[in-house]
């Protein structure tokens, strides 16, 4: 039977176990950027990422070796069990993965429902602690769809709900961070799909360990303007994905965003975060895209 392809959706969905198991991860502590000597070649402006979904078929070792030669300093979109391989190659997990339990906490399925609230707090408790015993510092979360909630219920829905973690979050000094996602063509109906939505839903959660996973990929497909949203509420953004516009293939000139100049725009802004490479790479040689990727940023 020919296996099933791996995407984004699928990856984010992977479920870790019993919330018990999760909780009794302990993996030492994590590597600080600092740490990790960067390659001569890199200018080191921003410090870079990869989503591990975008690699499915390179397992994860032999896929941090290549990360760490090519100068990453995450591997990013895992869960606590593969912290242990991360730090083999003295890598960090910049964005790590959300937790499921009973079919909630992924994309489609989330914090816009009043009913998911009870069981994605005991989730994300335990994933927040899980993350903070292993020094990392972000984690992705999801609004879900909207499935015919208005966009003001889906907000206040979702700041309700979030504000139950933010108390933890900010006591181990994790930055819980929703994910915009266009809805046009990857995640029909997903609801955080304007900057603009994202941007109100952190002003109603209200709190410095909550903010926004700008994904340029899917931004340029919902509204554009890329520069100009950033530089207006890069304070909101704790995080980057890029991608190719269309296709989320590799972020060079067959497509049509101009990378240098958002990434240039977004290092004006005083960002001091992780810009994480999220395309699917086309071409056969995978991590010569990833490294072409990184070069591209490299700004």
């Amino acid at each position: 039977m020919k296996a099933k392809p791996i995407t984004r959706r699928s990856a984010v969905c992977r479920i870790t176990g019993s919330a018990a198991a999760l909780a009794a991860v302990t993996v030492g502590r994590g590597i600080d950027v600092a740490e990790a000597a960067v390659p001569s070649h890199l200018k080191n402006r921003i410090n870079h990422s990869v989503c591990k979904w975008c690699y499915g078929k390179i397992p994860l070792d032999e896929f941090c070796k290549s990360s760490r030669e090519i100068g990453l300093a995450s591997v990013e979109l895992l869960q606590p069990s593969d912290f242990p391989t991360l730090r083999k190659y003295d890598l960090t997990c910049a964005m790590v993965s959300n937790p499921v339990i009973d079919g909630l906490g992924r994309i489609e399925k989330a914090w816009n429902r009043i009913e998911h609230h009870d069981k994605l707090v005991q989730a994300y408790e335990q994933q927040i602690k899980a993350v903070a015993d292993a020094g990392m510092e972000r984690l992705i979360c999801f609004s879900g769809n909207r499935e015919g909630l208005d966009d003001e219920k889906g907000m206040e829905n979702c700041a309700q709900g979030l504000k139950r973690i933010m108390k933890l979050a900010e006591e181990k000094k994790i930055t819980i961070c929703m994910e915009l996602l266009n809805s046009r063509v990857n995640h029909k109906d997903y609801q955080c799909d304007h900057t603009e939505w994202g941007v109100e839903l952190c002003k109603k959660v209200s709190s410095e360990r909550f903010k926004l996973l700008y994904d340029i990929y899917h931004m340029q497909i919902m509204e554009g303007d890329l520069i100009a949203r950033i530089r207006k509420y890069h304070s909101y953004i704790a995080h980057y994905h890029t991608g190719g516009v269309p296709g989320r293939g590799e972020i060079d000139e067959t497509q049509e965003i101009n990378y240098p100049a958002v990434i240039k725009a977004i290092i004006e802004t005083g960002f001091k975060g992780f810009v994480a490479q999220e395309f699917v790479p086309k071409r056969p040689d995978q991590i010569a895209s990833l490294k072409q990727g990184v070069e591209i940023c490299d700004v």
